[in-house]
């Protein structure tokens, strides 16, 4: 018996014009993306292809450029003693200030992770000097804390202590003190963020094999453990750390700045860090095109321990 069955033709979907997908799809990426290439051009990468012009013209007293003079700014700082001397001053404080950084971030890190209460408490209490203006604290470092005079708070304490009071900013032992401890309470809470948030990524299985494998805690968890999947975390602020010691500027200019009179205390760390070197070129001397010179030879100095930093810690290397 056979019966009869109507062939239906399968439903047929709507055809999508393919070129109107991708015109959409085009002018959303546009939408999204044109003003955020647009503001890096406009704000970065002109500004750095004018500013490397700058530095090879004879640019005075104006911002034009027309009048070449080549390397001839670069080869000027680099026989000048004035420039020279400051890069050695902001390799002492960046040799004093990173390790520095380092080491306390880390330690008041593991504390704060370790405390069982009011960790939320201590993140942000730690946090708050980042929140401060580093010309407002250095004025209360300069004026309140470390003052030379017998009203300052560390004289009191020396002088309580039966000490003789210091001139803080007149002497070259003393004032490095100054410099570093404000630079160490303005970015310690941000570099403990940084480590507890590193800490908060180690699974906690690999702490209870350990103790499973009999391994005790403290000292050897941190070294065999904590310390080696903290990499990534100590790379980065290894890195932000270096690049804020090299551009230091308020702390120094504020702290052994110009006073009544112009006077400054500059002299006693041996020379002016380089910003304050090329803020004294371009707004002092009004010589535009050594001072860009200046901050080129900076940029390439924090390359460099860029490439230096990734061929230590073999970053970008293939791991087996």
């Amino acid at each position: 018996m056979s019966t009869d069955r109507t062939l239906r033709p399968p439903a047929q979907r709507p055809r999508v014009n393919r070129r109107s997908r991708q015109w959409e799809s085009t002018l959303a990426f546009w939408v999204f993306v044109g003003p955020l290439l647009l503001g890096l051009l406009a704000f970065t990468v002109l500004p750095l292809v004018w500013s490397f012009l700058i530095s090879l013209s004879d640019a005075r007293v104006s911002l034009n450029v027309g009048k070449w003079v080549g390397i001839e700014n670069y080869v000027s700082l680099f026989n000048d003693r004035g420039f020279l001397d400051s890069l050695r001053t902001i390799g002492l404080f960046t040799l004093c200030i990173v390790p520095l950084t380092f080491a306390c971030g880390l330690t008041l890190a593991l504390l704060v992770d370790a405390s069982k209460r009011g960790k939320a408490f201590f993140r942000s209490v730690f946090f708050l000097p980042t929140a401060v203006s580093y010309v407002v604290a250095s004025l209360v470092w300069r004026m309140g804390l470390f003052n030379g005079l017998y009203f300052g708070l560390a004289n009191r304490l020396l002088v309580a202590l039966g000490l003789d009071p210091i001139q803080w900013t007149f002497d070259s032992p003393w004032v490095w003190v100054v410099i570093v401890t404000v630079r160490l309470w303005l970015q310690l809470g941000f570099t403990m963020l940084l480590f507890i948030a590193g800490l908060n990524e180690i699974p906690r299985t690999l702490y209870e094999a350990a103790r499973i494998d009999g391994a005790e805690g403290g000292w050897s968890t941190f070294r065999f453990i904590t310390f080696p999947l903290l990499r990534n975390t100590s790379v980065f602020v290894l890195f932000t750390s270096v690049v804020g010691a090299v551009q230091a500027f308020d702390e120094f200019y504020n702290i052994l700045g110009s006073g009544a009179g112009g006077s400054s205390t500059a002299g006693v760390l041996g020379a002016r860090p380089p910003m304050w070197y090329l803020y004294e070129a371009a707004f002092g001397s009004q010589d535009y095109g050594r001072a860009a010179a200046g901050s080129f030879i900076l940029a390439a100095l924090i390359l460099l321990f860029t490439l230096l930093q990734a061929r230590v810690f073999g970053l970008g290397r293939e791991t087996d």
